[in-house]
């Protein structure tokens, strides 16, 4: 059974062991490990806690490495230090960001992503076109949500996050609505249940690319 290690680039470990839960439920064939940055910020909100977050991510993906996994997972939507990460191990390196925007655009589907705080805007967007998919993306939408509240306020923070989801699929003519947050991850199945659009899970989405990256 192939090796897959997330790793979670923020010092919340509660939501590095969700991010393990929501992966092992959509690739159940591999086994999923989860390390958590204690050193980075609680959370990753913008360039600024990314860059704060991307030496002890580093430092992680160097120790995971040295221990032979079949893969490892960056589990921030930000896509945190994820090109250096891919240099550093010798196994396969897959953002949680990555993985859905190629999702969708392999599907040829129009996205809009609907993130956290306005200050995550400009690094998802960044990502989408250093991925060349600007082609597919309808619009990135910040919710007002603090990752952390995902946690904290959870039924408060569902309506919220909905609510944008909602707009995303009636405003924007997305075909699929991206959870831009590894914090989402517990939002998935309300998401699927109230909207009648293609939600995209990044964190389930990384986990299933992994089936055929670890091979």
């Amino acid at each position: 059974m192939a090796r897959i290690v997330i790793i979670n680039p923020n010092s919340t470990a509660s939501m590095t062991e969700a991010m393990v839960r929501a992966a092992a439920t959509a690739a159940p064939e591999l086994r999923f490990e989860g390390r958590t940055s204690h050193n980075g910020p609680s959370a990753i909100q913008g360039e600024e806690d990314g860059a704060q977050a991307a030496p002890h991510l580093l430092d992680l993906v160097r120790d995971v490495d040295a221990q032979a996994p079949d893969g490892i997972i960056i589990g921030c939507f930000d896509d945190t230090a994820l090109v250096e990460a891919a240099e550093v191990a010798r196994c396969p390196v897959l953002g949680i960001g990555q993985a859905a925007f190629h999702r969708a655009a392999l599907r040829n589907w129009r996205f809009s992503v609907v993130t956290t705080l306005p200050v995550s805007i400009p690094v998802i967007e960044k990502n989408i076109a250093s991925y060349g998919l600007q082609r597919w993306a309808c619009r990135v939408r910040a919710s007002n949500v603090a990752v952390l509240d995902l946690e904290r306020e959870a039924e408060a923070s569902k309506t919220i996050v909905l609510d944008e989801a909602r707009k995303a699929f009636c405003d924007d003519g997305a075909d699929a609505i991206i959870l831009g947050c590894a914090g989402m991850v517990d939002l998935t199945r309300a998401a699927r249940q109230a909207l009648a659009v293609e939600i995209i899970d990044p964190v389930e989405t990384a986990a299933t690319c992994m089936r055929w990256l670890a091979g």
